[in-house]
């Protein structure tokens, strides 16, 4: 499939590049030729129900699997042949948690900075910042498990930003969170984007969270089924409900192909 111009976007660098991805487990196939590109800026959701191939695209663009056939590139560096490299552009805030609940917030954030080799004078600074712009300014001395979930994301979006990504993977990230939360969390998101310039893919099977995206692509059944922004998939439906229009490229009997357009 060929991803849709976007305007906005067009003069804007590709950050982040997959062309023809495929794998499959004990003969069955997860996803079968997905395409998918992000622009400097830009954020992108990623929409899909459970079983749709998800979180196999996001464990193949984070390194943690190879794809059976083609190619991630981020930052134009082969995630095959260059992984360093194209994982240090990368900020990742997985569907499962990933912090130590017994360590405090600030040593949690440390430990990914001395992954990254971040000069210790450097890494307090970014911390000391990050946590204010997320408001958590003084729980950084507090045991993660005396956090909120909602606050146990944002110290993992602190440290998926550390290290300073030219794209960031949400990958699921509201799951579990009540609905205050997940807004504060797509705010948060929001305003990183404005302030740093970072890409954002966004994966998720709500609806209401693909809204203020700029471009909504719907897997499922492994293809993608739709990729544009999200006027176009409305226009496409006849609807102004995005979740209607998105039942109608995902319900058993929808068979619009892998590449539909607009």
């Amino acid at each position: 499939m060929t991803n849709l111009p976007d305007p906005a976007f067009d003069h804007r660098p590709t950050v982040l590049q997959a062309q023809g991805l495929a794998k499959a487990y004990g003969g069955k196939p997860a996803l079968r030729g997905v395409d998918l590109c992000l622009h400097a800026g830009e954020l992108v959701a990623l929409l899909g129900p459970n079983g749709a191939g998800k979180s196999t695209l996001m464990q193949l663009l984070t390194g943690l699997f190879v794809p059976d056939a083609g190619q991630i590139q981020v930052l134009g560096h082969d995630l095959r042949r260059d992984a360093p490299r194209a994982l240090a552009g990368l900020g990742v805030v997985f569907q499962q948690m990933a912090l130590d609940l017994d360590l405090s917030v600030r040593a949690n954030l440390l430990f990914h900075t001395d992954l990254h080799g971040l000069p210790r004078a450097v890494a307090q600074e970014r911390i000391a910042q990050g946590l204010a712009a997320l408001g958590l300014p003084e729980q950084a001395g507090q045991p993660v498990r005396a956090l909120s979930g909602g606050n146990r994301r944002k110290v993992e979006l602190v440290r998926a930003m550390l290290h300073r990504p030219r794209v960031l993977l949400m990958d699921e990230a509201t799951v579990g969170l009540d609905p205050a939360s997940r807004q504060q969390l797509r705010q948060a998101v929001q305003a990183l984007r404005r302030d740093t310039g970072v890409a954002v893919l966004w994966t998720t099977h709500l609806v209401d969270e693909v809204a203020d995206a700029d471009r909504v692509v719907v897997l499922h059944q492994g293809q993608v089924r739709f990729d544009g922004p999200v006027p176009a998939l409305l226009a496409r439906t006849g609807t102004s409900d995005l979740e209607a229009a998105f039942l109608s490229h995902t319900e058993p009997q929808a068979d619009l192909g892998p590449s539909a357009q607009p």
